[in-house]
């Protein structure tokens, strides 16, 4: 009897939830092997780890593509092909180059962002062990992880069009970094702005805590459509918290992996570590005042 008063209460409290506009559902845990968690986290840490890997090995390998500009680049750009393919600079894309540069801003998002989202993928596949999808834990996690990746790859869509803008109007250069200082300037001060807003705090808070996440949201989802969408959604807030940052690549160079490599070190400590929204607002200050610098040198 008791048992059947904590579900009653837990059922009116939903409902009077829901009748709030807050989505949630009534999960009751069931009983879960260790063992079975265990090898759910090696497979997902595996799998993230080699998805890692083999987006970084191909940026490496554009990179190394992209220095053979030592030369002498006058009136010339490269392609990022990994084979160093050159196009002359005042031509207009092909769809080849457009194709080539998608799939190159597509690769560097899954690279940089993977690991910031591991977090989520082993909640999803524990939070499905303990509702009782236990057959179906992992493949929902995969269907959660293609909805959450399909929102960066039309993010890399729309990076695609900006590059190409800037790029008919001379505002980067071979390497795809700002040939602006004003304009870098104007970039890095709108980032760190955004680093102290309330939409940045709102999406983070979406991203540092999972479980809420996958709560606030109607719960878990055992079909493939209703794991998609819900990994759309937690990728839309994931573009929330990091397209300032992202925009930063096209200051300092779309292929500079130093670059990359520290943009993707923040967004992982702003998202993962509980300190997140500390770092996220003293890498704000660090923003503005490095791009009143660069906005001060190109006013000079």
């Amino acid at each position: 009897m008791a048992g059947d008063g904590s579900h009653l209460t837990a059922a009116l409290i939903a409902r009077k939830l829901r009748d709030s506009g807050i989505d949630c559902e009534i999960v009751h845990p069931v009983p879960i092997d260790a063992a079975v968690v265990r090898r759910d986290r090696v497979v997902i840490v595996l799998a993230v780890a080699l998805l890692t890997a083999l987006a970084w090995g191909y940026l490496l390998r554009l990179s190394a593509d992209m220095n053979m500009g030592c030369m002498d680049m006058t009136g010339l750009r490269m392609i990022p092909s990994g084979m160093g393919l050159m196009m002359q600079a005042e031509m207009p894309w092909r769809a080849m180059e457009f194709a080539l540069v998608f799939v190159m801003w597509t690769v560097m998002m899954v690279g940089m962002m993977t690991p910031s989202a591991a977090p989520m993928f082993l909640m999803y596949a524990r939070v499905g062990r303990q509702t009782g999808a236990q057959s179906k834990s992992l493949s929902a996690t995969v269907w959660f992880a293609a909805g959450y990746f399909l929102v960066w790859v039309a993010f890399a869509l729309f990076a695609t069009l900006v590059q190409w803008a800037l790029e008919r109007t001379a505002l980067l250069d071979f390497t795809m970094a700002s040939t602006d200082n004003v304009l870098g300037g104007f970039v890095f001060i709108a980032a760190g702005l955004y680093q102290w807003s309330r939409l940045n705090d709102l999406c983070m808070a979406q991203c540092q805590k999972p479980f809420e996440f996958v709560m606030r949201h109607g719960g878990y989802r055992r079909d493939a459509p209703g794991c998609v969408m819900l990994g759309l959604r937690h990728g839309a807030y994931c573009v929330g918290c990091c397209w300032a940052l992202m925009a930063l690549l096209l200051v300092g160079g779309v292929m500079n992996v130093l670059w990359i490599v520290l943009l993707a070190l923040l967004a992982f400590l702003e998202r993962v570590t509980s300190m997140g929204r500390l770092i996220a607002r003293l890498a704000g200050i660090v923003l503005v005042a490095g791009g009143a610098w660069l906005f001060s040198m190109g006013m000079s």
